[in-house]
């Protein structure tokens, strides 16, 4: 009982916050003059529970029915009249009504949390209204469009694909391949909202950093499509030896996290890149020349054709390291993180560090992570310089060879 008291409360609290809502944006008008306010919208979701409550009771699911078809017509009438009067259009505050009617019932016999969440999802869209109309105005075709192919490649393309190894080494599965593929996709759109929203120096900044926590690679790819259309391409550049800096320390931490032994080895000549990487960065980043402008950098988020061909070079690289391991075994270890890492040196860096052989000494995989790190570097600017301009892989050349120098010192000075 003390239940059931509780989920009618939650039923009705459901109907006082949407309520709240409708109330203060209609609270100039004059009592009476509106259809339904805070106490109407209270009385929706505490029928919607009682109805609710009278259906499991009765044991028919249609009694439920009845009463939210009877609110649905008797409200609908009343609101029908009110735009008529007023000549409005707007069919928002009928949803929100049964919407309330709805949550109200699934507080009394379903989830109570479930319900009280939609109903603060509810009242946040209607007092986004303003919010929301704004970003409609300034939503261009273009951006509609990446993000409806975004959504089918990721809600329609990816569970169709199987997630499993389909070639006979193990290295070809279609749904991490096409998940790296989405990965960059998203990378690049939410770097190009990021520019939007907060600035081109800052929205570069952002996104650069976080994306490249799933991925520097994408974010390379990312950076190059947009630079071939910027017309500043320094702080495209700064973005993406930034993005490298923070592959680099997540590789540290991945090792510090499975194999702490084998840090020493590898810390050293990383850190000494990092540093290189890092100051570069931000040194093109913060001092171009003029400041940036939205149009210098913003252009098509993701292009299909550039998208899929990256997606076939790197189901092609999986397979390839995969057949060179099963044939060669662990022997191979360098050359295959080397070719692993050309596009994912996470990958590159995990297989290495769970290989357990006797043959396989501390020095020996030290090598051959630090080997996967150069191969990727390798890789990112490759694949730079397929998507981007020469203005832009060049400079991000220079920045890894004086970077890969310092590696080098470093790996030189342990002896």
């Amino acid at each position: 009982m003390q239940d059931q008291f509780f989920r009618l409360g939650v039923a009705l609290a459901i109907g006082l916050l949407v309520g709240l809502e409708r109330g203060w944006r209609e609270r100039e008008g004059r009592a009476g003059s509106r259809t339904a306010g805070l106490r109407t919208f209270g009385l929706f979701g505490l029928l919607g529970g009682v109805f609710a409550a009278l259906a499991e009771e009765m044991g028919s699911p249609l009694v439920f029915a009845a009463g939210f078809l009877g609110m649905a017509g008797l409200y609908g009438v009343f609101q029908l009249k009110e735009s008529s009067h007023e000549e409005n259009f707007s069919v928002t505050s009928v949803m929100a009504g049964l919407g309330v009617f709805g949550l109200g019932g699934l507080a009394v016999s379903g989830d109570t949390q479930v319900a009280a969440a939609g109903a603060a999802a509810l009242a946040a869209i209607l007092a986004g209204r303003e919010m929301l109309h704004a970003s409609l105005r300034r939503l261009n075709w273009i951006e509609l469009r990446s993000a409806l192919m975004l959504a089918v490649m990721t809600m329609i393309i990816l569970p169709m694909l199987p997630d499993r190894a389909v070639d006979p080494w193990g290295g070809l599965n279609p749904w991490e391949i096409w998940f790296f593929t989405v990965l960059i996709a998203t990378i690049s759109f939410a770097g190009y909202i990021a520019v939007r929203v907060l600035g081109p120096t800052r929205g570069l900044l952002v996104s650069a950093l976080a994306g490249s926590l799933a991925s520097s690679t994408a974010v390379t790819v990312a950076l190059a499509r947009m630079a071939a259309g910027a017309g500043q391409v320094r702080p495209l550049v700064g973005a993406a030896a930034l993005a490298a800096l923070v592959s680099l320390l997540r590789v540290q931490v991945v090792i510090a996290l499975l194999r702490p032994e084998v840090l020493p080895l590898v810390a050293p000549p990383a850190l000494a890149a990092a540093f290189v990487m890092g100051g570069a960065g931000l040194a093109m980043l913060m001092r171009q020349r003029e400041p940036l402008t939205p149009e210098s950098t913003l252009r098509n988020p993701f292009e299909l054709r550039t998208l899929l061909v990256f997606a076939a070079v790197f189901a092609l690289v999986s397979t390839a390291s995969a057949a060179l391991v099963a044939r060669f075994g662990g022997a191979s270890l360098s050359v295959a993180t080397a070719l692993s890492a050309l596009l994912d040196v996470d990958v590159a860096v995990l297989s290495a560090l769970r290989i357990q052989t006797p043959s396989l000494d501390l020095p020996m995989l030290g090598t051959a992570i630090l080997i996967a790190i150069a191969a990727n570097a390798m890789g990112r600017l490759a694949l730079a310089a397929l998507a981007g301009p020469a203005r832009f892989w060049l400079p991000l050349a220079g920045i890894s060879a004086a970077a890969a120098t310092a590696a080098t010192t470093a790996w030189l000075a342990l002896g």
